[in-house]
């Protein structure tokens, strides 16, 4: 890290100074360097970052070189499109440890195809391809897994056990990186697309709530989206807890995609949108994913935007919800530390030293006493609740103590509340059946009446009068696309197109018809069935995927599945040990600490 650290500092002077070491005086037309100017430039920029004028010479040299071959890269991939990549191999397979391996080759050629040159070049048996920190697969080709020319390829030797444990492992975990995605997103759409219109106890839904738990009143197509993105980002912190660091950064930039089907209203009002990008750029560093740092920087100006909109500047607007801030210093302590590394990184001692010495500063008051946390869990409350009770009241015991039997009472006062709730929903669902009317239906249009009795009533009936009327104008014709929905579910077509008349065209309605009769027309449907179909066969065909009842279990169990990974504490994403952020701390100020800072 030091020598890009230099390296990067020297970059800076000559950017701001506009040098061009690959055009005269600095370079040659042979390509070979102006000494004299070169060293005249190395003994005016030592005394600038306070280094041996040797060191800066071979620094600024390196540099050269690099840029004249990059330039000479470049031309020749615009003309042949023969990218050129860097090879970072093996120690024990470099010939010169201080020179660097590189590779040509075409970006629309399978990866076997490298590996294979790259074996017979440097004489290796087995060995995997590192981009970024993900294995590159064999079978696809360069570019599609993100191989750009100047990409730099980290070159792995496997022995022949290894190779054979590889390629299972390498296969297994794809399958399960992939079943997990997709589960997950399964999971969470069919949770965006429920609406808590059923029994919450049989059929679960999520609903988003502010900061005091109060709904948030969202358009269905954003509040999909938005639960995906929240489903998605909550896998994704489980895996982290867990290190998984790659699966989880998978799951992360799944909901930064759902992140972006969001309007930038309501980004700006939560800051979960934030929290995914500190997530995301502290896998990057946990990977050490440092060819990400451009992102990286792009998304951690994002995460303070969004902590700024949501939380108000020096966070008035969190003091007035919340009464206190302690607990989201977590967040501003992560994102200074990241911000520190970017910027040493980049070659910026000082930026990196001042952000740094934030995040000590924060550090210092985050940090807790064992003993006042030992006390507090003798007195019956969980480790969590002590560490986020003690960093909201600064450190105050007895202020802990009872902000944390506040915060339990509020959460019981909510929990009564949902229970009246859902008692009052229930009875009012059973005095519109006893009218005649289906629980589902009758549970649907008390969501939409907003527990209204009477409105749900009207409900009921103007849908029963354009039920009726759609059924006598449409003449037998149905949705070919609803029709396919029920044949999905596993059942006749006769029966599905019959049932669909019947409830004019309502699917769900349709099912549940269907379900009542076992997936059989029953007389009723009979008699709603055109001519033509009336003799077909009416039990499920057995080339149709799954019964409905095998559906609903999968869905069910999918459901269930990724409930698991969702917190049953709404500020668990602020129960941070700081356990690797004082490892990074002490890793930064090793680096800053060996020599002075300047600006550059």
């Amino acid at each position: 890290m030091a020598e890009q650290n230099t390296e990067a500092k020297l970059k800076n002077l000559l950017k701001q100074e506009k040098v061009q070491l690959w055009n005269p005086p600095y370079t040659n037309d042979d390509n070979q360097p102006g000494r004299q100017h070169m060293q005249e430039l190395a003994e005016r920029y030592a005394p600038l970052l306070c280094l041996p004028g040797s060191e800066v010479g071979g620094a600024l040299e390196t540099i050269r070189a690099q840029s004249v071959r990059r330039g000479n890269r470049n031309k020749k991939f615009r003309e042949t499109n023969v990218a050129t990549l860097e090879l970072l191999l093996p120690r024990d397979s470099k010939k010169d440890p201080k020179m660097k391996n590189f590779l040509e080759t075409r970006l629309d050629v399978l990866v076997q195809e490298v590996v294979d040159r790259i074996r017979e070049d440097y004489d290796l048996k087995y060995i995997k391809l590192i981009l970024n920190g993900k294995t590159l697969c064999a079978d696809q080709r360069l570019d599609q897994q993100g191989v750009k020319n100047h990409s730099k390829m980290m070159v792995l030797k496997l022995s022949d056990a290894e190779l054979k444990k590889q390629l299972n492992e390498e296969e297994e975990k794809r399958k399960n990186q992939n079943e997990s995605i997709q589960r997950t997103q399964k999971g969470f759409q069919i949770l965006s697309e429920r609406d808590g219109s059923e029994d919450p106890d049989t059929t679960p839904f999520l609903e988003i709530a502010d900061q005091k738990g109060n709904p948030l009143n969202i358009p269905h197509e954003e509040k999909k989206a938005l639960i995906l993105a929240m489903g998605f980002h909550e896998k994704g912190r489980s895996l982290m807890k867990r290190k998984q660091y790659d699966n989880a950064l998978c799951h992360l930039l799944q909901a930064d995609q759902q992140f972006s089907k969001c309007g930038s209203a309501l980004l700006g009002s939560v800051d979960n949108f934030g929290v995914l990008q500190l997530d995301i750029v502290w896998c990057y560093r946990s990977l050490e994913a440092l060819s990400c740092l451009d992102d990286g920087r792009s998304r951690l100006q994002r995460a303070e935007s969004c902590f700024l909109q949501c939380y108000g500047q020096q966070q008035q607007r969190l003091l007035m919800i919340k009464g206190n801030t302690g607990r989201e210093e977590v967040l501003f302590l992560r994102l200074y530390l990241l911000q520190s590394l970017l910027s040493y990184l980049d070659g910026n001692d000082a930026q990196a030293q001042q952000q740094l010495s934030k995040v000590e500063s924060l550090y210092g008051r985050l940090s807790l006493d064992s003993d006042k946390m030992t006390h507090l869990m003798s007195l019956g409350f969980t480790e969590r609740e002590a560490r986020l009770g003690l960093r909201a009241c600064q450190g105050d015991l007895q202020g802990a103590a009872n902000h944390i039997s506040n915060q339990r009472q509020d959460r019981e006062e909510l929990k009564q509340r949902e229970r009246q709730k859902r008692r009052s929903r229930m009875e009012a669902i059973s005095t519109l059946a006893e009218m005649g009317y289906s629980r589902r239906d009758a549970a649907r249009a008390l969501h939409h009446a907003n527990g209204n009795v009477d409105r749900a009533f009207e409900i009921l009936l103007d849908s029963r009068q354009t039920a009726q009327a759609t059924n006598n104008n449409t003449e037998g014709t149905v949705s070919p696309e609803r029709v396919q929905q029920l044949l999905y579910l596993g059942f006749d077509r006769a029966a599905s197109e019959a049932a669909l008349r019947r409830t004019g065209g309502d699917v769900q309605s349709a099912t549940q018809l269907l379900l009542d009769g076992q997936g059989a027309r029953s007389p009723e449907l009979l008699s709603a069935s055109s001519p033509s179909t009336s003799s077909s066969s009416s039990s499920p065909s057995s080339e149709e995927p799954s019964t409905s009842s095998n559906s609903t279990e999968n869905d069910d169990e999918l459901v269930n599945e990724v409930l698991e990974d969702i917190s049953r504490h709404e500020e668990d994403y602020l129960d941070l040990t700081l356990e690797e952020e004082a490892e990074l701390i002490a890793t930064m100020k090793t680096y800053l600490s060996r020599g002075p800072t300047h600006t550059v």
